[in-house]
């Protein structure tokens, strides 16, 4: 249908997973794709990819908690396309399964540099673009946070920080016309699978009420679609909890701690 043609997607973490998912889906509607990911690799296959769609991308390889690297995407993202139309950041990486009495400050810091700094550098770089003609901001946070989950202290608050950036910026980011939503989800994702390679029998309990988990590219991929067309133009400042129903009464969240 090329609802997204003409427009430019930012898209963080976007080497495989979720991210990729969503960039396929993007790059299905017409968008060109920017991809910005630390294993260069996973970069450039991801952007190959995509071409496939018949869409222009553009592969960056970036550590997103590095400010001035992150402003260097969005610059080559301009020279590129002429700007940005909307911005996913869904990057993550790293982390711990420690018991809260267990976590270092390097812990934390880590959890709220990647969890919340990187995206809060990338949303600033944005803003002069999609200051002129509005935009779409779309950050992936998580139940983790949101249910306070066992053993990922510095995952939750790095993610519960972010949404609370998030609903600032839309609250003032509205009279520009950009919009900025959060997106919960709980897909198959690369990091599901180890979680359920080494937790098989907390993985089957915390199936979410349909009983299955998403797929990137079409039950995340969807929902982010949406956000970032016209279909959303009257939405700002919320969290879609797009995780098969396991909002609703919690999830089963209890991994074996490493410490």
């Amino acid at each position: 249908m090329n609802r997204l043609e003409g427009k430019t997607a930012l898209i963080t973490g976007a080497g495989m997973g979720i991210g990729l998912g969503i960039a396929h889906k993007y790059a299905r509607e017409g968008a060109n794709i920017v991809i910005a990911e630390h294993n260069e690799k996973a970069s450039i296959a991801a952007a190959q990819a995509v071409k496939a769609h018949g869409i222009k991308s553009l592969s960056i390889t970036t550590d997103v908690c590095v400010k001035e690297q992150v402003d260097a995407v969005v610059q080559a993202a301009n020279e590129a396309f002429g700007g940005v139309d909307i911005l996913v950041n869904n990057a993550w990486g790293g982390g711990s399964n420690k018991r809260f009495e267990s976590k270092t400050v390097a812990d934390m810091e880590h959890g709220l540099s990647m969890g919340a700094m990187s995206s809060f550098y990338a949303m600033q770089a944005v803003f002069p673009y999609m200051k002129v003609n509005g935009g779409s901001v779309i950050n992936m946070c998580s139940l983790n946070g949101v249910n306070a989950h066992m053993y990922s202290a510095e995952y939750n608050a790095g993610k519960e920080a972010l949404r609370a950036i998030t609903r600032t910026a839309a609250r003032e980011w509205a009279q520009y016309q950009i919009r900025c939503n959060i997106i919960c989800p709980a897909a198959a994702s690369e990091a599901y699978k180890q979680f359920a390679k080494h937790n098989p029998e907390n993985a089957a309990a915390m199936l979410p009420p349909l009983g299955r988990m998403g797929d990137p590219e079409r039950d995340i991929g969807g929902v982010a679609l949406f956000l970032a067309t016209e279909d959303s133009a009257y939405l700002t400042g919320n969290t879609l909890f797009v995780d098969g129903g396991g909002h609703i009464n919690g999830v089963a969240w209890a991994p074996s701690p490493t410490e």
